[in-house]
């Protein structure tokens, strides 16, 4: 092999060795900090978590996972038009992401972003039938939106399955909580019947 020949090899092999490794470096850097903000999280340094998330983004912006635990943080501190967002960007990256679509519909709740709360949740009771959260989080929002006329019937079978699960689950404060809700429903709509406690 000649001089010119080698030179060339070499030169193709440390731009493939270098094309690739600050790539995977990348990837490590962010796992790292990923795992730095999950335990900042759990010891409850909600601030510092959220820097830990974000340097993981940086590093690996299509990171699901990144986003949906900063969207958690941000929830924890009540700052929810930020979980709001890291939450829509985890659905983007992942749509078929229930628990990111969960989390976004509660989100949409607590801002009173009724329809979008429906959309998403909607999307979450068809494909997790079982899920006390979601249904009562279904509920809920179709209880509080504004449109006529009013989605009734979805109100009570969303609360009412609900109230079903959480029992099934031995959930009792959170069935009781929602069957008090059910019951407002009821009354509301000119349902006499108020659903006893089993």
């Amino acid at each position: 092999m000649n001089q010119n020949n080698k030179f060339i090899m070499a030169v193709s092999l440390l731009i493939i060795l270098f094309g690739f490794i600050p790539d995977t470096w990348s990837q490590e850097r962010a796992e790292d900090w990923f795992m730095k903000g999950n335990e900042l999280r759990r010891q409850g340094l909600f601030d510092q978590a959220i820097d830990a998330y974000k340097k993981s983004i940086e590093d690996n912006p299509n990171a699901t996972v990144a986003y949906f635990n900063l969207a958690l943080v941000y929830k924890n501190l009540n700052r929810l038009g930020e979980a709001a967002s890291a939450f829509e960007r985890a659905v983007e990256l992942e749509p078929g992401n229930m628990d990111a679509r969960y989390g976004l519909g509660n989100v949409y709740n607590h801002l009173e972003r009724w329809e979008e709360a429906i959309a998403q949740l909607n999307i979450v009771v068809h494909r997790r039938r079982n899920d006390a959260e979601a249904h009562g989080n279904l509920g809920w929002a179709y209880y509080n939106i504004k449109i006529e006329p009013p989605f009734k019937l979805l109100v009570i079978v969303n609360l009412r399955r609900a109230v079903d699960l959480f029992e099934s689950k031995n959930q009792l404060e959170a069935a009781e909580a929602t069957r008090k809700i059910l019951n407002e429903a009821m009354v509301r709509y000119g349902y006499q019947v108020k659903i006893p406690h089993d």
